[in-house]
């Protein structure tokens, strides 16, 4: 998702990942949650991308843990001028659950608000994301409102699916109660040939070099797990485009992905 109306990241930000987009492609990624191994694997996975709306997930453990969540329905938190309302259905009272369906950008800055900075690092070097720096913007202190969005946080697909990985092995320094509580947000609704599955897009853009996004070339993630009986895999699905669209990247990754993933799964 753009912050349309942010122009400021610098010009050697900009260069870097201008850099990146150059050699980045399509990915997806699928294990074995328990053994770890790869049962899948297409693309170029290494580049570090903005991790965009997938960081719901890390941020939802985060503020499960720390209490600021309380369930799938608490707290509802009112929208106010001002907050990011890039889609209509953002103006409306949200709680833990629409938050995590409709993707609300300013219910993830009330939780991260409420954590604070130095607890927000704490956290996010703990998860081992990318490279964990949620400071934001060069010399804008905005880590907190934006790192996760075309900023300072940066996470390659492979990296991506390690963290899910922690996650389903519950091997991240959170209270049972964040995993529960998350996994219950993130389950996706529908019929998935008895997978139960959870999962969550994510949308962003390249940085030009005068700080304009470059929508031309946009991210798109679906990223989750999926279990059936004692058998739980994590998948990772991103796309760039190669011209600009009306619809997020991520949305139209889950639509073709998601799909096909129970019989792919199925043939594991």
């Amino acid at each position: 998702m753009p912050k349309q109306s942010r122009h400021h990241i610098l010009a050697a930000i900009a260069v870097t990942t201008l850099l990146s987009t150059a050699a980045q492609a399509d990915c997806t990624l699928i294990a074995d949650a328990s053994t770890k191994q790869i049962a899948k694997q297409e693309g170029t996975c290494d580049a570090r991308i903005t991790p965009a709306s997938t960081f719901k997930i890390a941020i939802s453990l985060m503020g499960f843990d720390s209490g600021f969540l309380k369930s799938e329905h608490q707290p509802v938190l009112k929208y106010r001028s001002g907050d990011p309302d890039w889609r209509d259905s953002w103006r409306a009272d949200t709680d833990p659950q629409k938050w995590i369906r409709d993707s609300v950008v300013w219910y993830s800055q009330r939780v991260t608000a409420a954590l604070g900075a130095q607890r927000f690092q704490q956290y996010a070097t703990a998860f081992r994301i990318g490279n964990a720096d949620v400071s934001g913007d060069p010399k804008k202190h905005d880590g907190l409102k934006w790192a996760w969005i075309d900023s300072s946080l940066q996470v390659s697909p492979r990296e991506e699916l390690g963290f899910l990985e922690r996650v389903v092995r519950r091997e991240l320094p959170v209270r049972t109660i964040a995993y529960e509580m998350t996994a219950r947000i993130t389950a996706m609704a529908g019929e998935h040939g008895g997978w139960e599955i959870h999962g969550k897009t994510g949308a962003g853009f390249p940085v030009l070099a005068d700080g304009r996004s470059d929508h031309a070339h946009g991210y798109g993630w679906f990223v989750g797990w999926a279990t059936k009986g004692d058998r739980t895999f994590v998948f990772v699905r991103q796309i760039q485009d190669t011209e600009a669209h009306d619809s997020p990247a991520g949305v139209r990754a889950r639509d073709a992905f998601l799909p096909g993933l129970p019989a792919l799964l199925d043939e594991f």
